[in-house]
């Protein structure tokens, strides 16, 4: 069967965020300076680097004759849509962004977005959670989603609150032990 008429799955044009990073219909997308310029250096540096550097890899590669069986064009094409792909991804999450810094908030008593959260589980342990933005998430440093369940569980709760999560569990206490607002730093 000719190449002409078959589809590769690789050059389908989907957009990458994982389900997590999803945010629900409706709702803005905030986001940390720090959050914010990390995403814009990403951008900046597939769109400036990478980018004109695989193009002219391309273009080399295509002069060279049958492109059929030629590794550096085919690789070298499914690189360029993969960049492609992300710059498209991170231009819309730029352009939606609404950039909120938590080191305005300084002498708030109340969870909301950019609020570093000490909480005190019903083990007696305590955990430190960051409230940042759906791109800005890592779970292993303490950064949640403003979205996650456990974000919305704290907005609004106060020092010596007690919040309920529902987890897959049951129900957990949580304990407010301290909220700071602070400038966060993502390296």
């Amino acid at each position: 069967m000719s190449k002409a008429f078959t589809r590769e799955n690789d050059d389908a044009d989907e957009e990458e965020p994982a389900p997590a990073q999803q945010l629900p219909a409706g709702l803005k997308n905030y986001i940390t300076p720090a959050g914010y310029q990390r995403l814009k250096d990403e951008f900046d540096q597939l769109w400036r680097e990478e980018r004109p550097v695989l193009v002219k890899t391309i273009t080399w590669a295509a002069s060279n004759g049958d492109r059929s069986e030629n590794g550096d064009y085919i690789y070298g094409k499914k690189r360029l849509r993969e960049i492609d792909r992300r710059i498209r991804f991170l231009s819309k999450h730029l352009d939606n962004a609404e950039v909120v810094d938590p080191a305005q908030r300084e002498d708030c008593d109340q969870v909301f977005f950019g609020a570093t959260v000490t909480v005190c589980g019903q083990d007696g342990v305590d955990r430190t959670y960051s409230i940042v933005g759906v791109d800005e998430a890592d779970v292993g440093r303490g950064r949640i989603s403003w979205v996650s369940p456990l974000a919305r569980a704290l907005m609004k709760a106060r020092e010596g609150d007690v919040v309920t999560l529902q987890t897959p569990g049951g129900k957990e206490e949580l304990d407010v032990v301290e909220i700071r607002y602070m400038p966060l730093n993502f390296s």
